[in-house]
């Protein structure tokens, strides 16, 4: 007997995935939306992901304040969208209402 692949909705909104492929490889994201079945644009199963790309630099007790701001600086955002094979779902789960912070900013 034949049974067709069954869809799996592991990778949900609010769930921590690490990023497999591209210039985020390695990179852990939170998923804050997910198209199942593609859109026109995309026909393939994908999600949109927020992540850290760049984290904070080091900071000792030593250092001024000015210094301290400057490293606290270099963050840098990531937001994009991700094909789903190429995302690894991790256990951990955020908490956060997402479709409500992304549609306040």
């Amino acid at each position: 007997y034949f049974q067709k692949y069954i869809k799996m909705a592991i990778v949900k909104s609010g769930k921590v995935v690490i990023i497999l492929a591209g210039r985020h490889a390695g990179k852990k994201a939170v998923v804050i939306k997910n198209i199942e079945d593609g859109n026109d644009d995309k026909r393939f199963s994908h999600c949109l992901v927020a992540g850290i790309a760049r984290g904070p630099r080091k900071v000792t007790r030593g250092m001024s304040k000015k210094k301290v701001e400057k490293r606290s600086r270099t963050m840098k955002p990531f937001v994009k969208y991700v094909n789903v094979r190429h995302v690894f779902p991790t256990r951990y789960q955020v908490d956060m209402d997402l479709k409500k912070a992304v549609d306040e900013a």
